[in-house]
């Protein structure tokens, strides 16, 4: 399973004329104003002198127009000079505007809050149009992308606890719900994509870890369970090796020989395997090794090596 952000993008240049400095502010709710620290090149330094520039021409066609209204209130000024000064007030304006949009769409506005990554480009660098600049990702909350054979299908449901563990954080347990079920079944690997989301104030996990994730389910019932060590998977069906005493009908000495013993597993939580159908309950089966067994082979029991199969295994590093 691999973490991924909520929320993830590649801020990119659209618009390149004139652009040689790197502007990237976060998008906040009040309209932000020109990072003038930024602008640093010639042509965007012109471009900021020309839109004051026409800034003050569009304040004096306003006064102008007001003395205008005023005069015309009282008879002095025809109909027709009004009009023109009310078309050179909206026209300014315009043009206003338009130098404003121009000078907007050559700065980055992140569309949501998170953390910036290392950028692919420096200051006073030319770049084209659709060139990634830096990548963002939205670090709080994340969510986790993992399958689940199909078999388990209708045991989930969005809302069940998602429990997170990872080698980075040894020890602690993240816990998040599973929020989104897939419509579809691979078909190829006959399983289902299943996204638990994960609160993560902190940030200790982060796009692109591998986790080890469970998913408790809302059944509690008594079930069967043996190593997964002790499971010979097969094409044409899995078994285990059972050890039962045997009696020499000549000697009448008892002996411990092998049954192979076909079965059908369920759900695997840690080193263990449920077994739903083909084990009784007291049966001893062999923990390890079982590709080196046959059926009716003799054998002792010898646990001294056996290794201890866990719930949460939690493999040493070497």
């Amino acid at each position: 399973m691999v973490i991924k952000a909520l929320l993830a993008v590649g801020a990119l240049f659209l618009v390149i004329f004139g652009i040689k400095a790197m502007q990237i502010m976060k998008m906040v709710s009040t309209k932000p104003p020109m990072p003038v620290t930024t602008v640093t090149s010639a042509p965007v330094k012109e471009e900021d002198a020309l839109l004051r520039s026409a800034e003050a021409e569009a304040e004096l066609a306003r006064q102008d127009l007001e003395r205008t209204r005023g005069l015309a209130s009282q008879k002095v000024v025809s109909k027709a000079e009004l009009d023109t000064a009310e078309s050179k007030f909206r026209r300014l304006n315009a043009v206003v505007d338009q130098m404003r949009s121009n000078i907007r769409k050559k700065t980055i506005v992140a569309p949501f809050d998170g953390q910036l990554g290392i950028r692919q480009v420096n200051v006073g660098q030319m770049i084209n149009a659709g060139q990634q600049v830096v990548s963002l990702q939205s670090l709080d909350p994340v969510y986790i992308d993992f399958a689940l054979p199909q078999q388990h299908l209708q045991s989930l449901s969005t809302g069940l606890e998602a429990r997170v563990r990872t080698d980075a954080l040894p020890g602690r347990e993240l816990i998040g719900k599973l929020t989104a079920i897939n419509s579809v079944v691979d078909t190829v690997t006959r399983n289902v994509t299943v996204q638990a989301t994960l609160e993560n104030p902190d940030h200790a996990l982060r796009p692109g870890m591998f986790i080890k994730i469970d998913i408790v389910l809302p059944e509690k019932h008594k079930a069967l369970v043996i190593p997964g060590s002790a499971i010979s998977y097969a094409p044409y069906g899995d078994s285990v090796f059972v050890i039962e005493k045997q009696k020499d009908e000549k000697t009448g000495k008892e002996s411990q020989v092998l049954r192979q013993q076909f079965v059908r597993v369920g759900e695997a939580r840690g080193d263990f395997v449920s077994i739903t159908t083909g084990l009784k309950a007291g049966e001893t089966v062999v923990g390890t090794g079982v590709f080196k067994l046959r059926n009716g082979m003799a054998v002792a029991i010898n646990n001294d090596l056996a290794p201890k199969p866990q719930i949460n295994p939690t493999p040493v590093d070497s």
